[in-house]
């Protein structure tokens, strides 16, 4: 039998088991959404609630609906459009960026969103040196010109810098009100910031909502902005609640406990069979991915480039889409997603496995390795990341190497990431705004990434590539072909690291009640919830 195949029914028997029991577990509200309280089912990934900190799936969908940027992504996914800025402009060699703030916008206490704020946001953005802080790298000065005018100097030209400011993670703060709480700007905010606590509790931002509640692995509650300036949103509450699995969350959309089931696969989409519910496939942005950790405490001097290339063959990655996704996926050649600058010419790795025995024998490693991984025991994009490991685990086995598996929560995850007791990893990544800087940024082999710190533990040496480096700053002073020509060197060289390695960008399944509207995937945003009302 196709291994593939064999690991599918399994997968397919797991969820029918799963569906039977599923009714009795579902204890959320009424059988029926309220109407006018959205109610979205979703596995939550939540890191922070801290703009400057959170950076994760559903901390993009609520950083957008409670703080807006100075610009957000169209609809169309490529344009940017004006938030709290009316207007901007840059100078030629895109080093020098201006702002004008909408002199309407306030603060859900009703006070103005000035220029301060901006400084004062995107400052702490910066020094809190949280996972989103890249999107302030290389600002040289942030200065209010005047109440409602901001201008950027950044160090090096930066062609992506508007893109940037795009992301949720950018939402302006208010600052008097964050400061209250314990937030810092300053120099001294990585270590003296003490609000990361306070936000769990409080929101300061513009958006039409506002925090109502967080209940850590249960529900994330919003309410409607009474002093929000612009359009009021269609639902006075909006409650995204835990829902870990594929089909529970499309048994509760099919009773009517969810409005939205964010993380339904395309299998289990079929057996939505009721006039009741909405589903549509569509491309996404996002991929799942699994990394080698060179650093690590166990796989120092094991895992060298010569030993990552040759495992990368011994992946069914045809195999990996046909039972991760039901084929209602693509493969995806680099860690930057299909369709983004530079990807276009790019052929995604292929199965050899005769090729990763024989690299591996000249490795000296045909005696056989074994690594322990460690990754977060959830469904993404329709994923279930233990199935898609017992596949990768079987692929490996057929080189010689054991992979122990070691599914964990998010929070063990990360320290685990953090102590380098990891040899293998694997987890996912959506974007947070159109660009492929953002990849470079935190896939990219050099020093003082996200992933060096993490793959090259405390020997950044085994995984740094300083080449990555020159070719980013290259595609940052150029726009347009240039700089996607850029971007896909940048691209073969992280291939080239073998560290990250894309396994499935799956189709998105926009899934949700007959009665809602204005469901839409977003690029930088994921689903904007002030767009969303019920017919």
């Amino acid at each position: 039998m196709n291994t593939a195949s064999s690991f599918k029914t399994t997968a397919r028997r797991r969820g029918t088991a799963l569906l039977l029991g599923t009714t009795s577990a579902l204890m959320f509200g009424s059988a029926v959404a309220a109407q006018d309280t959205l109610v979205v089912g979703r596995s939550m990934d939540v890191n922070s609630l801290d703009p400057s900190r959170a950076f994760c799936d559903t901390c993009q969908i609520y950083l957008t609906a409670v703080y807006e940027p100075l610009i957000t992504l169209g609809a169309d996914n490529e344009t940017l459009e004006p938030k709290l800025a009316t207007s901007w402009e840059h100078n030629e060699d895109f080093t020098e960026f201006t702002f004008n703030l909408n002199p309407d916008a306030v603060f859900s206490d009703g006070s103005p969103v000035e220029a301060s704020d901006v400084v004062w946001t995107f400052e702490r953005l910066r020094n809190l040196k949280g996972s989103p802080s890249f999107l302030m790298d290389g600002t040289q000065s942030i200065e209010a010109v005047d109440a409602h005018t901001v201008k950027v100097t950044v160090e090096a030209p930066n062609s992506e810098f508007l893109n940037k400011v795009s992301a949720p993670y950018t939402g302006i703060l208010n600052a008097e009100a964050a400061m209250a709480g314990g937030a810092l700007a300053d120099e001294t905010a990585a270590t003296a910031d003490g609000a990361e606590g306070w936000f769990l509790e409080n929101s300061v931002g513009s958006g039409p909502f506002v925090l109502a509640n967080y209940a850590p692995e249960d529900e994330l509650r919003l309410s409607r902005n009474d002093s929000y300036y612009g359009t009021a949103p269609a639902f006075s509450e909006v409650v995204i609640t835990q829902m870990q699995d594929s089909v529970s969350q499309a048994q509760a959309l099919e009773t009517g406990s969810v409005d939205i089931a964010m993380q339904i696969d395309a299998d289990t989409a079929k057996s939505l069979d009721t006039p009741d519910v909405v589903t549509e496939i569509i491309p996404s942005f996002n991929f799942v991915y699994f990394a080698f950790m060179p650093g690590s405490t166990a796989m120092k001097d094991k895992l060298t480039p010569q030993v990552r290339e040759a495992l990368t063959y011994a992946v069914d990655y045809d195999g990996m889409i046909e039972f991760t996704v039901g084929g209602n996926g693509n493969k995806i050649a680099a860690p930057i997603p299909n369709g983004f600058p530079g990807t276009k010419n790019l052929e995604p790795r292929a199965q050899d496995v005769e090729k990763a025995k024989s690299m591996l024998a000249e490795a000296g490693m045909d005696s056989g390795l074994e690594m322990v991984a460690v990754y977060p025991n959830d469904n993404v994009y329709g994923v279930d990341l233990n199935v898609m490991m017992q596949k990768l685990q079987q692929d490996f086995s057929q080189v010689g190497v054991e992979v122990t598996l070691k599914p964990v929560t998010y929070p063990v995850w990360r320290e685990e990431m953090a102590a380098g007791t990891a040899d293998l990893t694997a987890v996912y990544y959506a974007p947070d705004y159109y660009g492929s800087g953002q990849y470079a940024a935190y896939f990219g082999m050099t020093e003082g990434s996200t992933w060096v710190s993490r793959a090259g533990y405390q020997s950044p040496e085994t995984v740094l590539n300083e080449k990555e480096g020159e070719i980013y700053a290259q595609a940052l002073a150029a726009s347009g072909e240039e700089a996607a020509a850029k971007y896909e060197e940048l691209a073969r060289e992280l291939m080239a690291d073998n560290v990250i390695i894309p396994l499935v960008s799956p189709n998105l399944v926009l899934a949700h009640r007959a009665d809602i509207d204005g469901v839409r995937y977003s690029a930088c945003c994921n689903l904007p919830l002030a767009e969303i009302s019920r017919k």
